[in-house]
């Protein structure tokens, strides 16, 4: 193998791995080197510089620079509170550090003490609400069907389905959890259809997490 025909491989190399990765940056990152590896096989490789593939690759090549310039730019005026971070780093860190920031700009932190009622059973869910520190039980029918501590989401089956709660989560010890009002989230989503499927994905491993939790017979009951 020739040091051009490596240079052939590995621009059709880079550009595989580049349709593994999800991270936008390490997306465009790779498309540069492909395109480089590009230009350097089609300029020496031929008897003739191929132009045409070289010249499109050049401006492969300049349009991801900028796009990567920007991408930093972002990435450097986003600024998380340490929970907030905790929070992108735990759950979140499919989104990206940009859509996060879109999101938890939205949310409100709380405090709620024992005693206190985050849903009701049959009643509507004005927002989807996760537990960050703290304990709180979920009944259904007046009685106890599962607990639900750091981590878990409240209120996700009624932002997914537009239903009321299926179920009553009182809180059994000081919690702090984090809100999105479902009427925000709406307006969010119109405007970035994306964080929807991004959210979606993570409301389905909490769903899937709690599925493996419990029997068969309670799963419904945690779909609150």
């Amino acid at each position: 193998m020739t040091l051009i025909d490596l240079f052939g491989h590995i621009a059709f190399l880079l550009i595989a791995l580049s349709l593994l990765v999800k991270d936008i940056l390490w997306l465009r990152i790779l498309s540069v080197v492909a395109s480089l590896a590009g230009v350097a096989f089609n300029f020496f490789g031929p008897p003739e510089p191929l132009w045409l593939v070289v010249n499109w690759n050049m401006v492969f090549i300049t349009v991801n620079v900028i796009q990567i310039s920007l991408i930093l730019k972002e990435r450097r005026e986003v600024i998380f509170t340490d929970d907030e971070r905790e929070l992108y780093e735990t759950m979140f860190k499919s989104f990206g550090a940009v859509a996060f920031m879109k999101l938890v700009r939205l949310a409100r932190w709380h405090y709620a003490k024992a005693g206190d009622t985050l849903t009701l059973e049959h009643e509507p869910v004005g927002a989807l609400m996760l537990i960050y520190n703290g304990l709180a039980s979920v009944e259904i029918g007046g009685r106890e069907v599962a607990r639900v501590k750091d981590g878990a989401f409240i209120g996700e089956m009624s932002l997914i389905t537009g239903k009321p709660a299926s179920a009553t989560v009182k809180v059994l010890e000081q919690t702090r959890y984090i809100a999105w009002p479902k009427a925000d989230l709406e307006k969010l989503f119109q405007r970035n259809p994306s964080l929807k499927s991004l959210l979606d994905a993570v409301l389905s491993t909490d769903l899937t997490k709690k599925l493996m939790l419990t029997s068969e017979a309670e799963a419904e009951a945690i779909k609150i």
